[in-house]
């Protein structure tokens, strides 16, 4: 399980024209999902997410978690982020989990995400043709790989 983390001052999901996300000061995440990823992957990600210290304190040092500044989240299933780019020039998602094993694990990322928050969080649509749209603070992008735990 992969992700890719986007420390926001804005973000928003629209699809068909319609924005179904959309927050201000927190994290866009975006989450691609393994094939061999489990329950166990998700309890790791999302407590070393939710508890990052990627926020800045009364200083202007990164010293905050998202659970401590109460921020906010988006989280976006993105299966292109377990692209595969060994061989010529064509991406291979052969490791991307297909729908049936993905939406259950996208599903319960969501849900233990908000119980470790405390509070909801936006979503995008699983397979929806997806705009996203962000504004960087900082700028702060750092990608977890719960596969690469060093």
């Amino acid at each position: 399980m992969r992700v890719v983390l986007q420390r926001v001052s804005e973000a928003s999901v629209t699809i068909e024209e319609k924005i179904v996300s959309k927050i201000n000061n927190g994290l866009l995440i975006l989450l691609g999902i393994e094939a061999n990823d489990t329950f166990e992957d998700i309890k790791w990600l999302v407590n070393k997410v939710v508890n990052l210290r990627i926020f800045n304190d009364e200083n202007g040092v990164m010293n905050k978690s998202l659970f401590s500044t109460q921020g906010n989240a988006i989280i976006v299933s993105q299966f292109t982020l377990q692209a595969s780019t060994k061989k010529g020039n064509r991406p291979s998602y052969i490791k991307a989990a297909k729908p049936e094993t993905a939406i259950p694990l996208y599903q319960e990322f969501i849900a233990q995400f908000e119980i470790q928050l405390g509070k909801k969080v936006g979503t995008g649509v699983f397979g929806a043709d997806m705009k996203v749209a962000l504004v960087n603070d900082g700028p702060v992008t750092i990608i977890i790989d719960s596969k690469n735990r060093d």
